[in-house]
């Protein structure tokens, strides 16, 4: 029969061991360890979930047409206004490229649709309190929202992913990428 005497060396030996195991089985990550990014031709996760005005938005539904979908961290802060009236402003710029501009953040749909009000937003808003869309998409880290944009092609692929963004100038690089992406033909 094995015995093992568990001393004080022994014990500073298994506990950083015990650590690493516990954080891979739960999926934990360092914070220094950056989330798996989005592939590019990957399916886009699947969602649905309610906008401003409470309708359910299914990303299925969007089939056809480009999707921007953008997350930002809180509505009708400084930021997150400037990006989404930037977007909104460039709006029937987007739509002649046949695309359709989600912005999403765990705001409730009250609080989006406030927000959409405020400022006369063309753009859609999803509430996503419980990160239903913000996980998988990659844009909750460490407890908190990152302001990150997906771009979605008619078959429902990934066709781009800026895992970072600063809002100013935002709308008008996302129309860019979506341009060239268009010119080149893509999707395939």
């Amino acid at each position: 029969m094995l015995s093992f005497a568990l001393t004080r060396d022994s014990l500073l030996l298994f506990l950083p061991v015990a650590a690493l195991l516990c954080a891979l089985a739960t999926g934990a990550t360092s914070a220094n360890t950056p989330p798996a990014a989005l592939t590019v031709g990957q399916p886009a996760p699947a969602f649905t979930v309610p906008d401003q005005n409470n309708h359910d938005v299914t990303l299925a539904d969007l089939r056809g047409q480009w999707v921007v979908l953008y997350f930002y961290p809180k509505a009708d802060t400084p930021g997150c206004t400037k990006e989404a009236c930037d977007l909104s402003n460039n709006f029937a710029g987007f739509e002649k490229m046949h695309a359709h501009i989600l912005g999403c953040s765990a705001d409730t749909v009250a609080a989006q649709k406030k927000f959409a009000e405020k400022y006369h937003l063309k753009i859609t808003l999803l509430a996503d309190p419980q990160h239903q869309v913000l996980e998988p998409y990659r844009a909750w880290r460490e407890g908190r929202i990152v302001r990150s944009t997906v771009l979605i092609d008619p078959q429902g692929r990934i066709a781009y992913h800026w895992p970072n963004v600063s809002p100013t100038g935002h709308a008008d690089m996302v129309q860019k990428k979506l341009a060239e992406l268009q010119a080149a033909g893509t999707p395939k």
